[in-house]
């Protein structure tokens, strides 16, 4: 694994999202409540911790109907422009994340393939057109960990 969690992401982070994480053992914790929508959102992220028979980053995020894991996850883009962080892991070609926005509202997106990133989004369906357009933010941290 190559990405780790640094002190300095999560005050990018606590920045974009506008919430502070309490840090309990190896788990750091934020709520987001958005009271004129009726949302409350937590999210936890455990850094280096293991996960079967290795170790890696786990994102879990809490809502009132859902309840959400990215396992292994390998960067994040956090957009003070759009209010939220985007959180990713890539495996085999193919990319999983997590967006949460500031407001308390969140969106997941599984198993996409990695080349919609920076394909033409006009030729997409736009039900495919979606997760490429969001996880697209996570591209350029993707070239760079593959040029290193």
């Amino acid at each position: 694994m190559n990405f780790h969690f640094s002190e300095k992401s999560f005050r990018e982070i606590e920045t974009v999202l506008e919430t502070k994480f309490a840090k309990r053992e190896r788990q750091y914790r934020a709520v987001l409540l958005n009271s004129e929508e009726g949302r409350k959102l937590s999210i936890e992220i455990y850094p280096d911790i293991q996960i079967g028979e290795k170790k890696g980053n786990l994102i879990s995020v809490f809502t009132a109907g859902a309840h959400i894991q990215l396992h292994f996850c390998s960067g994040f883009v956090a957009s003070e422009i759009l209010g939220e962080v985007t959180f990713f892991g890539e495996h085999e070609g193919r990319l999983s994340g997590i967006v949460i926005e500031k407001q308390a509202a969140c969106s997941t997106f599984t198993n996409v393939d990695a080349g919609l990133l920076s394909g033409d989004f006009e030729k997409l369906a736009p039900e495919v057109m979606l997760s490429g357009i969001a996880l697209s933010l996570a591209e350029p941290l993707l070239e760079k960990k593959k040029s290193d």
